[in-house]
């Protein structure tokens, strides 16, 4: 476990490192449309800020027995429910592009789909436990957890954030069947679920501009695809070993938001496609370790616990790095501890000290004690004299 848990820090740490220094570098040549001053350092500055919260989350987390979650489950989940609506609320949240996502708190902001990500693991990590006798039944194992996280995942989808709800509704469908719900169960809620996203994706022309720009880039080149093409390229100039920090031009106008959503572009420009692998690699050390945690919990709240985290980063991880190669449409989802984005950060380094709690409490293996009977001893020699 000692070892699990090792790798699983030093990982963290090093996509943590990473993505401070490629956020400074793909953000120092921005500007601010209505200031005119250069950006880097204070989206640094920022990011650091957000960050020093984030270890402090985590460091409560770990020191945190996570068995005692399970008496703050409705607490946790009404607050979660409250800070989506108050989206909604003039003067309390922000709308940007036709989003409403965050909610301001003077010159920071705060995303609460975010918060909202740990409160659904911990949601059905907690019913799994509770029912797990009678999980493999379909009102117990599926139609009522879905109407738990129906509406948590409702908000978020009027928000819109689309990316964001379909994260969430694969990793709801990968904790019910670790947790013991049929297969044949989970598939005709996916299947309502799906036909529900397609036709909303049919009346959202945006959506729907980006998914054509997906299957036909070479005909949206100027407008929706541009950032996929953008990303590309940067990758392709970096070649193995990159341009050098600081030294990629995608950031000068060419890919807007690279400090965000496709940080992952500037990285394999400046630093290589030898960079990027270690950057997968990591992720997947990563999802390897959480799983051994997961495995070795003391309980079954745990495992589920453990097991909804690691599918979470993993796959927002996997997602992120699909849309910048362009094999899948962009979801505008961050790349876990490296995009600009304090929210997420903070939800990724508190998810990691859930892990190391799960991990501290752990029953410890029992070793096997040397023999203590002499060879002489042997109760079968007498007989095969």
């Amino acid at each position: 476990m000692k070892v699990a848990v090792t790798t699983l820090a030093f990982c963290a740490a090093a996509l943590l490192a990473l993505g401070l220094v490629m956020l400074y570098s793909s953000s120092w040549a921005l500007e601010n449309r209505k200031t005119h001053v250069e950006t880097g350092a204070h989206n640094l500055i920022m990011q650091l800020i957000w960050c020093a919260v984030g270890l402090v989350f985590c460091a409560a987390a770990t020191a945190l027995d996570y068995r005692w979650l399970k008496k703050c489950v409705w607490p946790i989940f009404g607050l979660a429910l409250l800070l989506l609506g108050a989206v909604f609320i003039p003067h309390i949240g922000r709308a940007s592009h036709g989003a409403h996502r965050w909610i301001g708190l003077g010159p920071f902001t705060f995303q609460p789909s975010e918060f909202a990500k740990i409160t659904l693991i911990l949601v059905l990590a907690w019913y799994g436990d509770r029912y797990q006798r009678q999980m493999h039944t379909f009102r117990r194992g599926v139609v009522f957890p879905a109407a738990l996280v129906g509406v948590l995942l409702g908000l978020i989808f009027v928000e819109p954030d689309r990316g964001t709800t379909i994260l969430l509704s694969a990793v709801t469908g990968a904790m019910l069947l670790i947790a013991g719900v049929k297969f044949r169960h989970v598939l005709i809620p996916a299947a309502v679920g799906v036909a529900g996203l397609a036709f909303s994706l049919l009346h959202d022309p945006m959506r729907m501009g980006r998914i054509m720009a997906w299957r036909h880039p070479q005909d949206h080149l100027n407008g929706a695809a541009l950032q996929a093409q953008q990303a590309m390229i940067g990758l392709g100039n970096g070649g193995w070993f990159g341009v050098g920090l600081g030294n990629g031009v995608r950031k000068f106008g060419w890919l807007p938001e690279i400090h965000t959503d496709f940080i992952f572009a500037n990285i394999g420009e400046e630093l290589g496609l030898v960079a990027t692998l270690l950057v997968v690699i990591a992720f997947v050390v990563l999802a390897l370790c959480g799983i051994y945690i997961a495995l070795n919990a003391r309980d079954s709240f745990g495992f589920l616990l453990a097991s909804g985290i690691t599918f979470l980063i993993s796959l927002q991880a996997a997602i992120n790095i699909g849309v910048v190669t362009s094999a899948l449409p962009n979801k505008g989802l961050p790349l876990p501890f490296i995009s600009y984005g304090g929210s997420n950060l903070m939800a990724m380094l508190g998810c990691i000290g859930l892990l190391f709690s799960i991990a501290r409490h752990a029953p410890a293996r029992e070793k096997v004690s040397a023999p203590v009977a002499d060879p002489g001893d042997n109760p079968f020699a007498a007989k095969a004299a």
